[in-house]
C-alpha cells in the first residue's frame, strides 16, 4: 500500500473524528484510528477485486483473440486456395 494511500486514510480519519466534537481526545484518536483502518481495508479489497477483474479480462481477451486468430488463418488458407484454383482452372483453357 502506498504512502499517500496510508496518509489519505489517516487524514480522513482525522476529518471524521474531528466532526464528532462530543468524543474526547482519546476517543477521537481511536475513531480516527479505526476509521483509517477501514479505510485502508477497503482500498486493499477495492485493489484486490481490480485485480480478479483484471486477470478475468485478460483470460476473455487472450480466448477471444485466438479465436479471432484462428477465423483469419482459416479464411486466408480460403482465399489462398480459392485463387489457386482459379489459377488452376484457368491454366486447364
Amino acid at each position: 500500500m502506498s504512502e499517500a494511500v496510508r496518509r489519505d486514510a489517516h487524514e480522513q480519519g482525522q476529518d471524521f473524528a474531528r466532526a464528532l466534537t462530543w468524543l474526547g481526545p482519546a476517543e477521537q484518536r481511536e475513531v480516527s484510528a479505526r476509521f483509517a483502518r477501514h479505510h485502508l481495508r477497503l482500498h486493499r479489497d477495492m485493489l484486490a477485486a481490480t485485480v480478479v477483474r483484471a486477470d478475468r479480462l485478460r483470460a476473455e481477451y487472450a480466448h477471444r483473440y485466438a479465436q479471432l486468430r484462428r477465423r483469419l488463418i482459416c479464411l486466408t488458407l480460403l482465399a489462398f486456395a480459392l485463387c489457386a484454383g482459379i489459377s488452376y482452372l484457368r491454366c486447364l483453357r
